[in-house]
This record gives C-alpha cells, structure tokens and sequence, in this order.
C-alpha cells in the first residue's frame, strides 16, 4: 500500500527511492542523458529532470532525503490526555451545549498542548486515532413523538401513491 494507515512512504520506500535519486546524481556527473536514465532505473523522465535541476543547485546533499513529510504533532501520550479532557465533556472547557465540534477540539489542543492545527488537520488526527465523526440528532422540543408515529402509520399511506 503506498499510504499505509499512519500516512507517507514507509522508512523502506524512502530508503529505495533515495538510493534511485543518488544512483541518478552518479549519472549526471558522468554527462548522461536524463532519457536513458529514466529508462534505466524505470522512472519518469520529468522525474529524473527534477532531480538533475536539484542535484545542479545542491549537489548529490540535496538529493537525499528529508525525512518523512510530516509526522504526528501529538504523541501517543499526548492523545490519550487528549481523550481524557474530551471525555470530561465541552461544558468543562466552557462551552455551554454537549456538543463537540472541530473547531473546539482545536480549542482545546491549543490550549492544553500549545500546538496550532488546521480544523482539517484536527480531524486528520482524530480519525488516524479511531475517532469518527457523529452528528447529534436534532429534535425540536415540542416534538410528540406519539403524534409522529401515528401520521405515519395512518396519514403516510394514504398520502402516498401506488408506483404500480
């Protein structure tokens, strides 16, 4: 799989694909064409000119890998004092209804761990923990719910027409 479930190139991939940049940066150091490169390690030609662009403004350093792309802000630690302040409940961190939402969630990751998130990257990290989203059902008060079911048991079927 190429993003496994935490996300990014696993440290093998990233190994593999730094060794074809570096065999690459021998090449163009002996004058090759980028063409002939490509087909030789079985990548792209653009790729393989991306690399001879940054190899010629950084040498082979350049080409070597960064590291993962991003890792997860929060530590396993982190999360689970996470969970443990979403769980005493949003009326405990000052919002009045029962209600947690993204926007808060990132309220309350900035204010106990000092981080900044994205609203996108808060539910990135609550579903990469398990986390789904859940949308509370909304009811009026007045609502008679004996009154519902009778419409729909007597009222509905009348109202509604045979597809035959």
């Amino acid at each position: 799989m190429r993003y496994p479930q935490g996300g990014g190139l696993t440290a093998e991939r990233q190994q593999f694909r730094e060794e074809l940049r570096l065999k690459a940066a021998e090449r163009f150091a002996r004058g090759e064409a980028s063409s002939a490169i490509a087909m030789d390690l079985r990548v792209s030609v653009r790729s393989v000119q991306r690399w001879r662009r940054t190899w010629d403004e950084g040498g082979p350093r350049a080409l070597r890998s960064q590291g993962p792309a991003s890792l997860p802000r929060l530590s396993q630690k982190q999360f689970a004092q996470l969970k443990a302040e979403l769980a005493k409940g949003p009326a405990a961190h000052g919002w009045e209804d029962q209600r947690w939402t993204l926007s808060r969630v990132k309220t309350v990751i900035g204010r106990r761990f000092h981080l900044t998130y994205t609203i996108q990257g808060v539910r990135k990290l609550l579903v990469r923990n398990g986390w789904s989203c859940q949308v509370p059902a909304r009811r009026a008060i007045e609502r008679d719910d004996e009154a519902v079911a009778g419409w729909v048991k007597e009222v509905w079927p009348c109202a509604e027409d045979s597809r035959r």
